[in-house]
């Protein structure tokens, strides 16, 4: 799993590359720290290149999620592949997201 964090049009923008499962979910979590510290920008997770999201990563979303809306940020999902989307849906996250 690869992970890259870039300002984007004055928002932070988290791209993932590859599998999203247990054994990576520790080091993405520490990658992600920079997000849970941003006040006043919204997030946007590309996620056009993740290939498998396990419990575990969805996990890891939720948590950015719920910590955002208490900074009043939103955060988004973008370039869901199918698969992908269905396990979002599936589980109701898909609701909690910025479209």
């Amino acid at each position: 799993m690869k992970t890259t964090i870039k300002e984007e049009n004055g928002n932070c923008v988290m791209t993932f590359i590859g599998r999203l499962d247990t054994s990576t979910s520790p080091q993405v979590e520490k990658e992600m720290q920079p997000l849970y510290d941003l006040t006043g920008r919204d997030i946007i997770l590309d996620c056009s290149q993740l290939e498998y999201i396990s419990s575990s990563g969805l996990r890891l979303f939720l948590r950015l999620v719920k910590n955002a809306k208490m900074k009043s940020c939103t955060v988004s999902l973008n370039g869901l592949s199918a698969n992908i989307r269905q396990i979002f849906d599936e589980t109701g996250l898909t609701r909690l997201f910025h479209n």
